[in-house]
């Protein structure tokens, strides 16, 4: 097939590229230019701005796309222009979400009252009733975080019938490439030879969906190779969620690290203060392993050995050394001993 992928260069989207071609689909990215991955040499390149992605309709039309990947359409009117650019070009679009679409993720922030839900959650849970979640971090209207909804991206991208969208709704991802570098602080802590990782005593026990690079990057391909995936909407990530405790213990495990993990009362600077721990973001990933057949390629172990190997290697620059502040760790356990808490 002749496959287009908007983005395509950072994290999941290489993995995806090459995933796609050594299947002996003809690959080409768009993308700014900023970024030139380590891609396959048969992968053509068009570099543009997503913001002007109407001026590239001429082009895509000579390219005549069988199937468009949409990794970074992140606002309402992103996914508006692929819309308008893509109708009666392409046969079918991909595009990438997120489980921050999910009701739940607005009450595990105390943003939306109620009781805890069933976990794991299926692609029928109810969605957020408040549009733009991150808006409050924005600086300013121009900001990303001002307009980003994957809400609004699924339903404008879903409303074009001819596009046949399939979503993908994605869970927090970790591995090489990780420019969040979501697992860094805990394998740090391990690599100083702390004697414990302290968290607060809900976040322990608190469980969240996971998904290593390379396997989200596989459900995206079959979702892309697989015609039944045409109008769906899919959860992708681990089929276990461990707590938060267990999972650090795994990696501890994978480090050679001897340390505990301890449960504490929160302090009101923790930078996860006011988080609401009995909302658990576990998803149910049934629905793309039994209609498309989806397994992950690579074990959990394995993708473990991977993560460590490549943070180690790319530590995150600048690092912050507030964030390493073993003294006020130090003493945060001491005054939960002496208080009889721990």
């Amino acid at each position: 097939m002749n496959i287009l992928i908007l983005g395509g260069t950072r994290f999941i989207g290489p993995v995806v590229v090459r995933r796609l071609v050594a299947a002996g689909h003809a690959v080409t990215v768009f993308h700014r230019g900023q970024t030139e991955a380590d891609l396959p040499a048969s992968v053509t390149r068009i570099h543009g701005d997503r913001a002007r992605l109407l001026d590239f309709r001429e082009p895509f039309a000579r390219l005549r796309p069988d199937i468009v990947l949409d990794l970074i359409a992140m606002t309402e009117r992103e996914a508006q222009t692929g819309v308008a650019v893509f109708e009666g070009l392409a046969r079918r679009v991909v595009v990438v979400s997120s489980q921050d679409v999910y009701r739940v993720y607005d009450r595990f922030l105390r943003r939306d009252p109620g009781l805890p839900g069933p976990t794991p959650f299926p692609e029928t849970a109810p969605l957020r009733r408040n549009l733009y979640p991150y808006r409050a971090m924005a600086p300013d209207e121009d900001h990303l975080f001002f307009q980003y909804d994957k809400i609004l991206v699924e339903r404008v991208y879903q409303s074009a019938p001819a596009l046949a969208a399939a979503v993908l709704r994605l869970p927090q991802v970790y591995g090489p490439g990780d420019y969040q570098h979501r697992l860094f602080p805990y394998l740090k802590r391990m690599d100083d030879s702390r004697p414990f990782i302290p968290l607060e005593a809900g976040q322990a026990a608190w469980r969240w969906t996971r998904g290593y690079v390379e396997n989200v990057a596989a459900a995206l391909v079959l979702a892309i190779e697989d015609e039944r995936a045409a109008g769906q909407v899919y959860n992708v990530g681990e089929e276990t969620a461990s707590t938060e405790a267990a999972w650090i213990r795994r990696l501890g495990e994978a480090m050679g690290w001897a340390g505990r993990v301890v449960g504490l009362a929160p302090l009101p600077e923790a930078p996860n203060a006011g988080k609401d721990w009995r909302h658990h973001f576990v998803a149910d990933t049934r629905k793309i392993r039994d209609e498309l057949g989806y397994r992950e390629p690579v074990p959990l172990d394995e993708a473990l050995r991977r993560t460590i190997a490549w943070e180690r290697a790319h530590p995150p620059d600048p690092m912050d050394p507030a964030a390493f502040d073993y003294a006020a760790e130090d003493a945060w356990l001491a005054a939960a001993q002496a208080s009889g808490a721990v």
